[in-house]
């Protein structure tokens, strides 16, 4: 079996900051994208009137950090003076102090394997930022002209997907997954502490058997148990690089390769881009297995039944006949199911319509498993009366965990569905916030002046070519009182940039959260493809926007 996805989900973090609000963390003179509500008097300008919360922005996906906004205050005369509530509460972020990396996502089981989910941050509130609005429509800025920062006057150097100038994004390394076997084809193959378990299962269930087909072996039959516990697992393993040289054929990243109590899983990262191909990739398992169980078949021809070898090779062409026939039954997260959601996709031209359909056939397998296989086992069991009870006990709770896996790899596999009908709302465009240059030497409290003037929320810190060099955070400009902020320059509250902060204003869904994955942070620079400097995106705005769709029905 092998589960494909996209990008892990994210944990949906805290909208509501339980902090108070702080002032906008944007920048100076020159608006990065300047409108006309901004020439306005006082009042009538959009950073004069209390923001309404955010409209498009949400929660990160799948590895989206939580950075602690901060917003303008204004009194009721309509002043832009900024006004902190409460600075410096126990969870803000000190000044200078690191960026909360954004989360990874984890996968669910069902179309691709389910990446980790995301490991939330310390547990810090999200405090709400609120969005600058065109004056008269009510809704947030998302056109297509995006914010300039004047006076960067030297393009910033282009990137696709924030890797750095010519560099494609660098996944950061992935958490194992248990023992590290190897890397046949560049995927690592991964060895689950529950796989010792039941190795040791196996071992002992069919060194009972040999007692009974062979008794002259002694206490010898354990080791040919754990032989055949090995060698069982070396087909799963076959059955699973088979979907994974499918995968790497069409050009489907593979995360890894585990094995696990139940079998095996190859984690491939995203969905096949036809139903043919999902087809193929789900098909090859079983057929994977099927071939073996033949070749353990014609080896068994020449040899003696009653001998080691024959035992060894007759358990393991029936193994492996039980891996096909069980992956074939037509429901997610079974083979079976995927290749049911092609051709369900290839019928409708609808792959949400082919998920449904496999994932709630996975869910009457599911039960039909909890229920038929303690009844057929029994009707196939052992007649000693003494057996009866503990073998009714062992198969009710093997049916239990059978069922409980398909139930949930069913609804992972809905999840990830939804997730990936929902990811193409994700545009780094559309959630970029507005952004003014400072120098590194301007007062913080200057600074929040003109973003407040403006109607930005984000600052970029210049040097003296107008070359962004840094983003000053939003936690920590939380973290500083008011009557400190006129002595506290910018360049003490920002995060230098890296290549891996500068992300592509073209990017949306997978390739988005792709990128941030790739190099986490609170903040990253977007920029146009020409270099020219869009705007800041806010790690916590993708996570806000990711919650937000998905919440929607499909």
């Amino acid at each position: 079996m092998d589960v494909s996805g996209g990008s892990g989900r994210p944990r949906p973090g805290n909208d509501e900051s339980a902090e108070p609000r702080a002032e906008p963390t944007a920048p100076a003179s020159g608006s990065a994208r300047p409108e006309p509500a901004d020439t306005g008097p006082p009042g009538e300008r959009p950073a004069d009137r209390p923001g309404p919360a955010d409209e498009h922005h949400g929660q990160p996906a799948p590895t989206a950090p939580e950075p602690t906004g901060a917003r303008p205050s204004t009194d009721d005369s309509g002043s832009r003076a900024p006004k902190p509530e409460t600075p410096g509460t126990p969870d803000t972020e000190p000044p200078g102090s690191g960026p909360q990396g954004p989360r990874t996502p984890a996968p669910g089981a069902g179309a691709s394997a389910t990446p980790g989910p995301a490991t939330p941050g310390p547990g810090k509130p999200e405090p709400e930022t609120p969005e600058t609005k065109t004056p008269g429509t009510g809704a947030p800025e998302t056109g297509a002209q995006g914010p300039r920062v004047p006076g960067a006057t030297r393009p910033a150097p282009h990137t696709d997907g924030g890797a750095g100038p010519g560099k494609p994004p660098q996944r950061k390394p992935e958490p194992g997954g248990g023992l590290l076997m190897g890397r046949p084809f560049g995927v690592p193959v991964y060895v689950a502490p529950s796989w010792f378990l039941v190795a040791a299962l196996i071992t002992w269930v069919f060194g009972g058997q040999l007692d009974r087909v062979l008794p002259e072996l002694g206490a010898a039959r354990y080791l040919v148990s754990l032989f055949f516990a090995v060698a069982f697992y070396a087909s799963v393993l076959v059955h699973e690089l088979a979907h994974t040289v499918a995968a790497l054929r069409f050009k489907l990243p593979v995360r890894r390769i585990q094995l696990q109590f139940f079998g095996g899983v190859s984690e491939i990262e995203k969905e096949a881009e036809t139903p043919g191909r999902e087809f193929v990739l789900a098909f090859v398992g079983p057929l994977l297995s099927l071939v073996l169980a033949g070749v353990f078949y014609a080896a068994l021809l020449p040899v003696e039944p009653d001998s080691v070898p024959g035992v060894l090779l007759a358990g393991l062409m029936i193994s492996n006949l039980l891996v096909a026939a069980f992956n074939l039954l037509p429901g997610l997260p079974l083979d079976g199911g995927r290749m049911l959601r092609a051709v369900v996709w290839k019928i409708t031209g609808k792959p949400m319509s082919g998920t449904i359909a496999a994932a709630w056939i996975g869910r009457a397998l599911a039960i039909a498993v909890l229920i038929g296989l303690p009844l057929l086992t029994q009707s196939l069991g052992s007649d000693a009366a003494d057996d009866v009870g503990m073998d009714t006990v062992m198969d009710a709770l093997l049916a239990a965990i059978l069922a409980a896996i398909i139930w949930t790899g069913a609804g992972n596999s809905l999840r990830m569905a939804r997730l990936r009908e929902h990811l193409p709302e994700l545009r780094a465009r559309a959630l970029t916030r507005r952004a003014v240059p400072v120098p590194a030497d301007t007062p913080l409290s200057e600074a929040l002046r003109r973003a407040n003037a403006s109607g930005a929320r984000a600052l970029v810190v210049v040097d003296a070519d107008g070359v962004p060099v840094s983003l000053v955070r939003e936690a920590a400009i939380v973290g500083v009182p008011e009557h400190r902020r006129p002595w506290v320059p910018v360049s003490t509250l920002a995060q230098d940039l890296t290549d891996g902060m500068r992300v592509s204003a073209e990017l949306s869904g997978e390739e988005l959260l792709d990128a941030l994955r790739a190099n986490p942070a609170t903040e990253y620079l977007v920029v146009e493809e020409t270099g020219e400097i869009y705007g800041v995106l806010s790690a916590a705005d993708v996570e806000r926007a990711f919650v937000k769709a998905m919440a929607r029905p499909s």
